[in-house]
This record gives structure tokens, C-alpha cells and sequence, in this order.
């Protein structure tokens, strides 16, 4: 594991989480008898891998032709619909601009009509298998800020 520093927050979701387990250096996680993170962190756990993944029932995807923003050169890059894909790499290297400025940006005008240019592109396939674009960020759900601790996510929904 490469981190200068490791928050583990637990011991379990919902109620029975929301406090600090353990924090510190990898090792500091690792050492922790009562951090569920460490015990996976050292193989002690693991999940099982399973033998065969599941595939999506009809190969769709949708294609980004020629992204080129900010850190992006002239990126193609197609994104499989049906099943979950996880885009991820280090920062600064265009992830947000691809996804957001771009993909979500074209698909929201194109579907959605919102009025938001997408970032500069040449041109994306797929839209057919699309019936709408939804945005979920990082602001919270209701009332209290903890409704969603820092997750990202963004879905297209494809067509049943």
C-alpha cells in the first residue's frame, strides 16, 4: 500500500460506524487489532475473487472520439454500459475532465438538454444506448452533510 497516512473509519457501516478506528501510517493500521481495514491491508481477510465476472447481458458502450482539455491529448476511450466501471488514476490526470467536463457535460446537453458546454471533443458514440444522464456529487443528500462521506459518482443509464 502506498499512503503517507491512513484514516480508518468504522467499525462497521450505517449506525455502528462513524468513528476513527484507527489513523496514522500504513503500519500504524496494520499493527491495529481492532482496524477491519488492517486485517485486509495484511491478508489476514480478503475477499474472494470471483471465477468468473458477470458480463452485461448486451454489449453497450459509449465512446469518447478526441477529448483534449486541460491534461487530456487527444484521449479516445469507450466506457462499457450495463455493468460497473470504476475510471481511476492518479490526480491531475484528466479524470474529472474526461468524465465530467466532457462525457457527462455532451451527455447531459445531447439527453438532458442542459445548456452546459461539454469540454472540447470530436465526437461521442453511444448516445442510443442512453436514456438519461444523472449527476450525483458530493453534496449531501437532505438534511445532514454525512449522507454521502466523500464519494463521487457519477451514472449514465442505459436503456433497459
Amino acid at each position: 500500500m502506498t499512503a503517507d497516512y491512513v484514516v480508518d473509519i468504522g467499525p462497521a457501516a450505517g449506525i455502528h460506524g462513524g468513528e476513527v478506528v484507527a489513523q496514522g501510517t500504513p503500519a500504524d493500521v496494520l499493527a491495529n487489532l481492532n482496524s477491519l481495514t488492517g486485517k485486509y491491508l495484511s491478508g489476514e481477510m480478503a475477499v474472494a475473487v470471483p471465477a468468473e465476472r458477470r458480463k452485461p447481458k448486451k454489449k453497450k458502450e459509449i465512446t469518447v472520439v478526441g477529448a483534449r482539455a486541460n491534461n487530456l491529448k487527444n484521449v479516445t476511450a469507450s466506457i462499457p454500459l450495463g455493468i460497473f466501471t470504476a475510471v481511476t488514476g492518479v490526480s491531475g490526470g484528466g479524470k474529472s475532465t474526461f468524465l465530467i467536463e466532457t462525457l457527462y457535460k455532451a451527455a447531459a446537453r445531447r439527453i438532458m438538454g442542459a445548456r452546459e458546454n461539454p469540454a472540447e471533443h470530436d465526437r461521442i458514440d453511444g448516445f442510443e444506448h442512453i436514456d438519461k444522464v444523472i449527476d450525483i456529487d458530493q453534496s449531501p443528500i437532505g438534511r445532514t452533510p454525512r449522507s454521502e462521506p466523500g464519494h463521487l459518482y457519477r451514472r449514465l443509464h442505459a436503456d433497459p
